[in-house]
Protein backbone atom coordinates (compact mmCIF):
# COMPACT_ATOMS: atom_id res chain seq x y z
CA UNK A 1 0.00 0.00 0.00
CA UNK A 2 1.18 3.86 -1.33
CA UNK A 3 2.26 5.97 1.55
CA UNK A 4 -0.33 8.90 2.56
CA UNK A 5 0.90 12.47 0.55
CA UNK A 6 2.02 14.79 2.54
CA UNK A 7 -0.06 17.68 3.85
CA UNK A 8 0.59 21.01 3.07
CA UNK A 9 -2.20 23.78 4.60
CA UNK A 10 -1.26 27.36 3.12
CA UNK A 11 -2.78 30.41 4.97
CA UNK A 12 -3.87 33.07 2.59
CA UNK A 13 -5.19 32.75 -1.19
CA UNK A 14 -3.23 35.43 -2.28
CA UNK A 15 -0.80 35.39 -5.38
CA UNK A 16 2.10 34.05 -3.43
CA UNK A 17 -0.13 31.40 -1.64
CA UNK A 18 -2.12 29.84 -4.40
CA UNK A 19 1.37 30.01 -6.45
CA UNK A 20 2.59 27.74 -3.88
CA UNK A 21 -0.13 25.66 -3.72
CA UNK A 22 0.09 24.75 -7.56
CA UNK A 23 3.59 24.21 -7.25
CA UNK A 24 2.89 21.72 -4.21
CA UNK A 25 0.34 20.10 -5.92
CA UNK A 26 2.23 19.13 -8.99
CA UNK A 27 4.58 17.72 -6.70
CA UNK A 28 2.19 15.72 -5.31
CA UNK A 29 1.52 16.89 -2.26
CA UNK A 30 -1.88 17.44 -1.00
CA UNK A 31 -2.75 20.77 -0.40
CA UNK A 32 -5.49 23.02 1.97
CA UNK A 33 -5.64 26.86 1.57
CA UNK A 34 -7.29 28.40 4.37
CA UNK A 35 -8.48 31.72 2.68
CA UNK A 36 -10.39 34.43 5.63
CA UNK A 37 -12.44 36.05 2.59
CA UNK A 38 -16.20 34.77 2.17
CA UNK A 39 -15.59 33.55 -1.11
CA UNK A 40 -13.62 34.33 -4.38
CA UNK A 41 -13.78 38.14 -5.28
CA UNK A 42 -12.73 40.81 -8.10
CA UNK A 43 -11.38 43.32 -5.14
CA UNK A 44 -8.14 44.40 -6.65
CA UNK A 45 -6.43 45.71 -9.46
CA UNK A 46 -3.55 45.44 -11.80
CA UNK A 47 0.20 43.67 -11.08
CA UNK A 48 2.46 43.43 -13.93
CA UNK A 49 4.70 40.08 -14.11
CA UNK A 50 8.34 41.00 -14.41
CA UNK A 51 10.60 38.46 -16.61
CA UNK A 52 11.73 37.17 -13.32
CA UNK A 53 8.53 36.37 -12.22
CA UNK A 54 7.50 34.74 -15.78
CA UNK A 55 10.34 32.68 -15.70
CA UNK A 56 9.41 31.27 -12.02
CA UNK A 57 6.43 30.32 -13.31
CA UNK A 58 7.68 28.37 -16.24
CA UNK A 59 9.33 26.38 -13.81
CA UNK A 60 6.45 25.05 -12.02
CA UNK A 61 4.60 25.08 -15.73
CA UNK A 62 2.17 27.83 -15.28
CA UNK A 63 1.55 29.59 -18.31
CA UNK A 64 0.94 33.37 -16.88
CA UNK A 65 -0.99 34.36 -20.18
CA UNK A 66 -4.13 32.28 -19.34
CA UNK A 67 -5.21 35.11 -16.80
CA UNK A 68 -5.79 36.99 -20.16
CA UNK A 69 -2.34 39.17 -19.67
CA UNK A 70 -1.19 41.78 -21.88
CA UNK A 71 2.50 42.44 -23.28
CA UNK A 72 3.59 45.73 -21.65
CA UNK A 73 3.62 48.14 -25.07
CA UNK A 74 6.46 49.73 -26.52
CA UNK A 75 6.03 52.73 -24.86
CA UNK A 76 6.97 52.47 -21.09
CA UNK A 77 8.92 54.55 -18.75
CA UNK A 78 9.21 57.66 -16.68
CA UNK A 79 7.65 61.09 -17.47
CA UNK A 80 7.14 64.71 -16.13
CA UNK A 81 3.52 66.02 -15.06
CA UNK A 82 3.78 68.22 -18.43
CA UNK A 83 4.33 64.64 -20.55
CA UNK A 84 8.12 64.94 -21.04
CA UNK A 85 9.55 61.55 -20.69
CA UNK A 86 12.42 61.50 -18.21
CA UNK A 87 13.36 57.95 -18.54
CA UNK A 88 12.17 55.04 -21.78
CA UNK A 89 12.62 52.09 -22.35
CA UNK A 90 11.99 49.51 -25.06
CA UNK A 91 9.76 46.38 -24.50
CA UNK A 92 11.70 45.27 -27.83
CA UNK A 93 15.04 45.43 -26.59
CA UNK A 94 14.03 44.48 -23.02
CA UNK A 95 12.38 41.53 -24.36
CA UNK A 96 16.01 40.85 -26.57
CA UNK A 97 17.76 40.80 -22.91
CA UNK A 98 15.51 38.88 -21.02
CA UNK A 99 13.50 36.53 -23.48
CA UNK A 100 10.09 38.21 -23.18
CA UNK A 101 8.81 41.14 -22.02
CA UNK A 102 6.66 41.74 -18.54
CA UNK A 103 3.53 41.26 -18.90
CA UNK A 104 0.20 43.08 -17.41
CA UNK A 105 -2.42 41.10 -16.10
CA UNK A 106 -5.43 42.02 -13.72
CA UNK A 107 -5.16 40.75 -10.11
CA UNK A 108 -7.89 39.00 -9.66
CA UNK A 109 -7.76 36.88 -13.42
CA UNK A 110 -4.37 35.89 -12.63
CA UNK A 111 -5.53 34.56 -8.92
CA UNK A 112 -8.46 32.77 -10.83
CA UNK A 113 -6.55 31.58 -13.06
CA UNK A 114 -4.22 29.85 -10.28
CA UNK A 115 -7.16 28.59 -8.38
CA UNK A 116 -8.40 26.98 -11.43
CA UNK A 117 -4.80 24.82 -11.48
CA UNK A 118 -5.90 23.35 -8.25
CA UNK A 119 -8.71 20.44 -7.18
CA UNK A 120 -12.10 21.33 -6.23
CA UNK A 121 -12.49 21.88 -2.35
CA UNK A 122 -8.89 22.75 -2.01
CA UNK A 123 -9.09 26.40 -1.39
CA UNK A 124 -11.49 26.48 1.92
CA UNK A 125 -13.29 29.92 1.75
CA UNK A 126 -13.99 31.83 5.31
CA UNK A 127 -11.47 29.38 7.23
CA UNK A 128 -9.42 31.86 9.30
CA UNK A 129 -5.76 30.87 10.31
CA UNK A 130 -5.90 31.76 14.01
CA UNK A 131 -2.78 30.04 15.17
CA UNK A 132 -0.38 26.99 14.36
CA UNK A 133 0.05 24.63 17.23
CA UNK A 134 3.96 23.13 16.92
CA UNK A 135 4.01 19.60 17.14
CA UNK A 136 1.14 18.69 18.54
CA UNK A 137 -0.52 16.16 16.40
CA UNK A 138 0.45 12.85 15.23
CA UNK A 139 4.42 12.15 14.66
CA UNK A 140 4.71 15.93 15.84
CA UNK A 141 2.60 16.98 12.82
CA UNK A 142 1.88 20.95 13.52
CA UNK A 143 -1.75 21.60 13.71
CA UNK A 144 -3.41 24.46 12.06
CA UNK A 145 -6.25 26.30 13.87
CA UNK A 146 -9.14 27.58 11.69
CA UNK A 147 -12.82 29.07 13.14
CA UNK A 148 -14.20 26.26 10.61
CA UNK A 149 -12.04 23.58 12.30
CA UNK A 150 -8.34 22.26 13.07
CA UNK A 151 -6.14 20.93 9.97
CA UNK A 152 -2.93 18.64 10.67
CA UNK A 153 -0.25 19.28 8.22
CA UNK A 154 3.28 18.06 7.67
CA UNK A 155 3.93 21.53 6.30
CA UNK A 156 2.17 25.25 6.93
CA UNK A 157 2.73 28.03 4.77
CA UNK A 158 2.47 31.30 6.00
CA UNK A 159 1.16 33.75 2.77
CA UNK A 160 -1.11 35.70 5.03
CA UNK A 161 -0.13 38.78 4.16
CA UNK A 162 1.49 42.75 4.72
CA UNK A 163 -0.14 42.64 8.31
CA UNK A 164 0.65 38.65 9.44
CA UNK A 165 -0.14 37.88 12.22
CA UNK A 166 1.36 34.52 11.77
CA UNK A 167 4.97 36.83 11.97
CA UNK A 168 3.54 38.84 14.53
CA UNK A 169 3.14 35.59 16.69
CA UNK A 170 6.53 34.16 16.20
CA UNK A 171 8.51 36.53 15.93
CA UNK A 172 7.31 38.97 19.22
CA UNK A 173 10.65 41.23 18.79
CA UNK A 174 10.61 42.06 15.54
CA UNK A 175 9.97 45.98 15.00
CA UNK A 176 7.21 44.99 12.44
CA UNK A 177 5.61 47.38 9.11
CA UNK A 178 7.25 51.03 8.84
CA UNK A 179 5.18 53.78 6.99
CA UNK A 180 6.86 54.89 3.85
CA UNK A 181 4.70 58.20 4.12
CA UNK A 182 2.83 57.91 1.31
CA UNK A 183 -0.76 56.56 0.65
CA UNK A 184 -1.67 54.88 -2.69
CA UNK A 185 -4.80 54.89 -4.70
CA UNK A 186 -5.47 52.01 -6.96
CA UNK A 187 -8.74 51.26 -10.02
CA UNK A 188 -8.69 49.33 -12.72
CA UNK A 189 -11.41 51.53 -15.61
CA UNK A 190 -13.25 49.79 -18.21
CA UNK A 191 -12.58 49.73 -21.73
CA UNK A 192 -13.40 53.29 -23.11
CA UNK A 193 -12.91 53.05 -26.84
CA UNK A 194 -10.60 56.28 -27.14
CA UNK A 195 -7.29 54.58 -26.80
CA UNK A 196 -6.61 56.61 -23.33
CA UNK A 197 -4.04 55.52 -21.24
CA UNK A 198 -2.20 53.34 -24.57
CA UNK A 199 0.93 53.56 -22.87
CA UNK A 200 2.59 52.15 -19.64
CA UNK A 201 4.12 55.10 -17.43
CA UNK A 202 4.82 56.57 -14.56
CA UNK A 203 4.88 60.48 -13.88
CA UNK A 204 6.61 61.99 -10.68
CA UNK A 205 6.15 65.16 -9.79
CA UNK A 206 6.93 66.61 -6.82
CA UNK A 207 6.04 64.17 -3.42
CA UNK A 208 3.46 62.63 -5.70
CA UNK A 209 3.51 59.94 -8.79
CA UNK A 210 0.84 58.63 -11.23
CA UNK A 211 0.94 55.80 -13.08
CA UNK A 212 -1.09 53.36 -16.15
CA UNK A 213 -0.94 50.65 -17.38
CA UNK A 214 -3.00 48.83 -20.34
CA UNK A 215 -4.71 45.68 -19.61
CA UNK A 216 -5.23 43.03 -22.50
CA UNK A 217 -9.07 43.59 -22.37
CA UNK A 218 -9.40 47.07 -23.41
CA UNK A 219 -9.61 47.95 -19.10
CA UNK A 220 -6.57 50.51 -17.60
CA UNK A 221 -4.81 50.13 -14.35
CA UNK A 222 -4.16 53.31 -12.92
CA UNK A 223 -2.66 53.93 -9.32
CA UNK A 224 -1.67 56.95 -7.79
CA UNK A 225 0.99 57.78 -4.71
CA UNK A 226 1.61 60.93 -2.83
CA UNK A 227 3.02 61.81 0.42
CA UNK A 228 0.15 61.86 3.34
CA UNK A 229 0.00 61.47 7.07
CA UNK A 230 -0.41 58.16 7.77
CA UNK A 231 -4.34 57.20 8.22
CA UNK A 232 -5.30 60.15 5.31
CA UNK A 233 -8.53 59.46 3.75
CA UNK A 234 -10.21 62.14 1.60
CA UNK A 235 -14.31 62.20 1.50
CA UNK A 236 -14.01 63.16 -1.82
CA UNK A 237 -12.02 60.39 -3.72
CA UNK A 238 -12.18 62.05 -7.14
CA UNK A 239 -11.97 65.70 -6.36
CA UNK A 240 -8.88 64.61 -3.94
CA UNK A 241 -7.14 63.40 -7.45
CA UNK A 242 -8.49 65.86 -9.76
CA UNK A 243 -6.81 68.53 -7.25
CA UNK A 244 -3.56 66.58 -7.07
CA UNK A 245 -3.36 65.45 -10.96
CA UNK A 246 -5.78 66.97 -12.82
CA UNK A 247 -3.82 69.37 -14.67
CA UNK A 248 -0.97 67.07 -15.33
CA UNK A 249 -0.54 65.82 -19.18
CA UNK A 250 -2.98 63.64 -21.32
CA UNK A 251 -4.39 61.16 -20.68
CA UNK A 252 -4.89 61.81 -17.09
CA UNK A 253 -7.68 64.23 -16.75
CA UNK A 254 -9.78 61.77 -18.94
CA UNK A 255 -8.79 58.96 -16.59
CA UNK A 256 -9.60 60.92 -13.48
CA UNK A 257 -12.98 61.95 -15.07
CA UNK A 258 -13.38 58.35 -15.42
CA UNK A 259 -12.72 56.83 -12.12
CA UNK A 260 -15.87 55.46 -9.93
CA UNK A 261 -14.98 56.48 -6.27
CA UNK A 262 -16.26 53.32 -4.63
CA UNK A 263 -14.11 51.20 -6.94
CA UNK A 264 -10.77 52.86 -5.83
CA UNK A 265 -8.56 51.34 -3.17
CA UNK A 266 -6.31 53.30 -0.89
CA UNK A 267 -3.72 51.65 1.16
CA UNK A 268 -1.06 53.50 3.04
CA UNK A 269 2.20 51.74 1.94
CA UNK A 270 4.66 50.04 4.27
CA UNK A 271 7.60 47.53 4.60
CA UNK A 272 8.92 45.91 6.85
CA UNK A 273 11.24 48.13 9.49
CA UNK A 274 13.61 45.42 9.26
CA UNK A 275 14.52 41.84 7.90
CA UNK A 276 12.92 38.96 9.69
CA UNK A 277 15.77 36.57 11.12
CA UNK A 278 14.85 33.58 8.80
CA UNK A 279 11.59 32.55 6.49
CA UNK A 280 11.08 29.61 8.69
CA UNK A 281 10.50 27.84 12.11
CA UNK A 282 10.32 24.25 12.31
CA UNK A 283 7.44 23.10 9.42
CA UNK A 284 6.47 26.60 9.26
CA UNK A 285 7.49 28.77 6.24
CA UNK A 286 6.13 32.64 5.49
CA UNK A 287 6.15 33.76 1.87
CA UNK A 288 5.46 37.16 -0.01
CA UNK A 289 4.47 39.71 2.43
CA UNK A 290 4.29 37.67 5.27
CA UNK A 291 7.94 37.31 4.97
CA UNK A 292 9.45 40.51 2.89
CA UNK A 293 6.76 43.28 2.81
CA UNK A 294 8.48 46.01 0.28
CA UNK A 295 6.93 49.20 -1.30
CA UNK A 296 5.68 48.95 -4.59
CA UNK A 297 8.47 50.94 -6.71
CA UNK A 298 10.47 48.40 -8.37
CA UNK A 299 7.16 46.79 -9.03
CA UNK A 300 8.12 43.03 -7.53
CA UNK A 301 5.98 42.74 -4.54
CA UNK A 302 4.32 40.39 -6.12
CA UNK A 303 6.76 39.01 -8.68
CA UNK A 304 8.90 37.89 -5.31
CA UNK A 305 6.01 36.31 -3.84
CA UNK A 306 6.12 34.04 -6.71
CA UNK A 307 9.64 33.72 -6.33
CA UNK A 308 9.07 32.52 -2.89
CA UNK A 309 6.75 29.75 -3.94
CA UNK A 310 8.54 28.60 -6.48
CA UNK A 311 11.52 28.43 -4.74
CA UNK A 312 10.11 26.33 -1.60
CA UNK A 313 7.99 24.29 -3.72
CA UNK A 314 11.06 23.36 -5.54
CA UNK A 315 12.93 22.15 -2.25
CA UNK A 316 10.14 20.21 -1.00
CA UNK A 317 10.52 18.13 -3.95
CA UNK A 318 9.64 14.83 -2.94
CA UNK A 319 12.82 13.32 -4.68
CA UNK A 320 14.62 14.66 -2.08
CA UNK A 321 11.95 15.68 0.89
CA UNK A 322 11.32 12.13 1.02
CA UNK A 323 9.38 12.24 4.68
CA UNK A 324 7.99 14.55 7.03
CA UNK A 325 11.45 14.81 8.82
CA UNK A 326 12.70 16.08 5.62
CA UNK A 327 10.80 18.81 5.85
CA UNK A 328 11.94 20.90 8.07
CA UNK A 329 15.38 20.86 6.72
CA UNK A 330 14.16 21.72 3.05
CA UNK A 331 12.73 25.20 4.87
CA UNK A 332 16.00 26.21 6.11
CA UNK A 333 17.06 25.68 3.04
CA UNK A 334 14.77 28.01 1.45
CA UNK A 335 15.49 30.48 4.04
CA UNK A 336 18.82 30.33 3.00
CA UNK A 337 18.06 30.98 -0.66
CA UNK A 338 15.50 33.70 -0.16
CA UNK A 339 16.51 36.10 2.83
CA UNK A 340 19.88 37.85 1.10
CA UNK A 341 17.50 38.04 -1.86
CA UNK A 342 14.15 39.70 -0.94
CA UNK A 343 16.21 41.95 1.53
CA UNK A 344 17.89 43.28 -0.65
CA UNK A 345 15.38 44.29 -2.80
CA UNK A 346 12.86 45.38 -0.15
CA UNK A 347 15.73 48.19 0.54
CA UNK A 348 16.03 48.99 -2.90
CA UNK A 349 12.45 49.61 -3.17
CA UNK A 350 12.55 51.66 -0.07
CA UNK A 351 15.39 54.05 -1.87
CA UNK A 352 13.44 54.27 -5.31
CA UNK A 353 10.35 55.05 -3.31
CA UNK A 354 12.64 58.31 -1.58
CA UNK A 355 13.90 59.61 -4.82
CA UNK A 356 10.59 59.04 -6.46
CA UNK A 357 8.86 60.99 -3.17
CA UNK A 358 10.89 64.22 -3.04
CA UNK A 359 9.11 67.15 -2.92
CA UNK A 360 11.54 70.67 -2.69
CA UNK A 361 12.15 72.09 -6.30
CA UNK A 362 15.70 72.51 -6.05
CA UNK A 363 16.02 68.18 -5.30
CA UNK A 364 13.61 67.32 -7.85
CA UNK A 365 14.55 69.15 -10.41
CA UNK A 366 18.61 67.73 -9.46
CA UNK A 367 16.80 64.07 -9.58
CA UNK A 368 14.40 64.89 -13.22
CA UNK A 369 18.04 65.56 -15.09
CA UNK A 370 19.95 62.76 -13.64
CA UNK A 371 16.84 60.89 -14.76
CA UNK A 372 16.74 62.11 -18.25
CA UNK A 373 20.98 62.05 -18.58
CA UNK A 374 20.76 58.10 -17.23
CA UNK A 375 22.27 56.01 -20.01
CA UNK A 376 20.45 53.08 -20.93
CA UNK A 377 22.78 50.29 -20.27
CA UNK A 378 23.23 52.06 -16.47
CA UNK A 379 19.14 51.07 -16.29
CA UNK A 380 19.33 47.41 -18.23
CA UNK A 381 22.57 47.21 -15.28
CA UNK A 382 20.23 47.81 -12.53
CA UNK A 383 17.15 45.30 -13.86
CA UNK A 384 19.73 42.90 -14.52
CA UNK A 385 20.58 42.07 -10.70
CA UNK A 386 16.99 41.93 -10.16
CA UNK A 387 15.55 39.77 -13.44
CA UNK A 388 18.86 37.68 -14.00
CA UNK A 389 18.81 37.18 -9.66
CA UNK A 390 16.09 34.17 -9.85
CA UNK A 391 17.31 30.71 -9.66
CA UNK A 392 16.19 27.51 -8.40
CA UNK A 393 19.09 26.61 -5.67
CA UNK A 394 20.19 23.18 -6.15
CA UNK A 395 18.25 20.29 -4.25
CA UNK A 396 19.69 18.59 -1.09
CA UNK A 397 20.64 15.15 -1.73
Amino acid sequence: MSAPRRHAVVAGAGIGGLTAAVALHRRGWRVTVCERAPGPTAVGAGIVLAPNALRAFDAIGFDATRAGGRTVPAAMGLRRPDGAWLNRADTVALTARYGRPPLAVHRSALADALAAELPDGTIRYASTVTTVDDAVGAAGRPVVRTAAGDLEADLVLAADGIHSPLRRRYFPDHPGLRYSGETAWRTVLPASGHGAGADTAETWGRGQRFGTVPLADGRTYVYATAVAPEGHRPADVRAELLRRYGDWHDPIPALLERIDPTAVLQHDLYDLAAPLPRFHHGRLAWLGDAAHAMTPNLGQGGCQAVEDAVVLAHLLDPGTAHDAQDVPAALAAYSAARCARTDAIRVRARRMGRVAALSHPLAVTVRDLALRAAPAFATYRAMDEIIDGFKLPARRE
